[in-house]
Parts: C-alpha cells; structure tokens; sequence
C-alpha cells in the first residue's frame, strides 16, 4: 500500500497534476473523481485555486481534523455547495500525509463529507500563510471566498449557515 501511495505521489509531483489554468477545479474533479485518492499539494502546486477569472463562486477552506471548530463547520460548507451548484468548496487538508489512508479517509466517509479534499503537505508555513493573506496568524480554521471580481478572507469558524451565507453573498455582490 505504501509502494502505491509513493508512486501516486511522485506521480502527482511529476505531471504537475496539470493545472495551467487558475482554479480548474473541473480538472481536479475529472483527475480525482473517484474520491478514493486525496491529492497532495505543496503551496506552490496549490496556489493555483486560489485564483479565477470565472464569475463563480469558490470556497477554499483550510482545516485538519484536530480542529474542532474546522470539524463543526464541514457540513455548512457541503450544505452550501449543495444548496448552491454555482458554488464550488474546496477543503485544504493540513493533516499528515502519514494518516490519509487511516484516520482522514475514514474520518470523510464517517462525515459524509463529498466536497472535494485535497492535503497540503507544506512546511515553510510561514511563508505560504502570508502569501494567501498577510493578515491570517496561522490559525484554523480559515476561509477563502472569492470569485473573479471580488474575496473575501475568513479567520475562525463560521457561527451557522446563516453566517456562512452571509459572508458569502456580501463577499460576491460588493
């Protein structure tokens, strides 16, 4: 299983998974539709999402499964993206690599949780956090909204969906 999960990873770090477009998130769906791989980022592979000139709205969400206000807000993000398919969620994983197989697969499909998960496995933190927004200390969890006119970004847990929703539509309509 080990052997299968190194050549998936050198994989993925070989073909650059392919995005040359900021935020195709069709690719990374196509790519990894069967749920049962997780992709492995670095902050440079990732960055990409972060990103579009489509008038959708993305939800970039970074957690870990330690985080017990990121674990209560996982099913507002799916509830929205099912109430909403203009949207897309993307759930950025900062578990380790080590447990995809044991503890963040099992923990997803004990979740429910369908929205699209990849894991960044990047450890100059310091210098990716202050790239996706100069003003977040680091804590989860945190949350990108944006489409290509406008983002908004989102340190701490959101209340409810209400609030969810709120940020969201004040964040796309300015």
């Amino acid at each position: 299983m080990k052997n299968n999960m190194l050549f998936i990873v050198i994989f993925l770090l070989s073909s650059n998974v392919g995005f040359t477009h900021k935020n195709d998130f069709a690719k990374l769906e196509s790519q990894f539709s069967s749920k049962e791989i997780i992709p492995i980022y670095n902050f440079d592979s990732l960055e990409h999402l972060l990103y579009t000139n489509a008038n959708k709205t993305f939800i970039v969400n970074f957690w870990a499964m330690w985080c017990g206000p990121c674990i209560k807000e996982l099913p507002l993000f799916q509830e929205y993206e099912k109430n909403n398919p203009n949207a897309e969620v993307l759930l950025v994983s900062l578990d380790f690599v080590e447990d995809i197989e044991t503890k963040l697969k099992p923990f997803l499909k004990l979740k429910g949780i369908t929205s699209k998960v990849v894991l960044l496995d990047d450890p100059d933190a310091n210098v990716w956090i202050n790239k996706i927004d100069s003003n977040w200390s680091g804590a989860i969890p945190f949350t990108i909204i944006f489409n290509n006119k406008s983002r908004s970004y989102h340190e701490g847990a959101f209340k409810d969906y209400i609030d969810l929703e709120n940020k969201i539509n004040n964040t796309i309509n300015k």
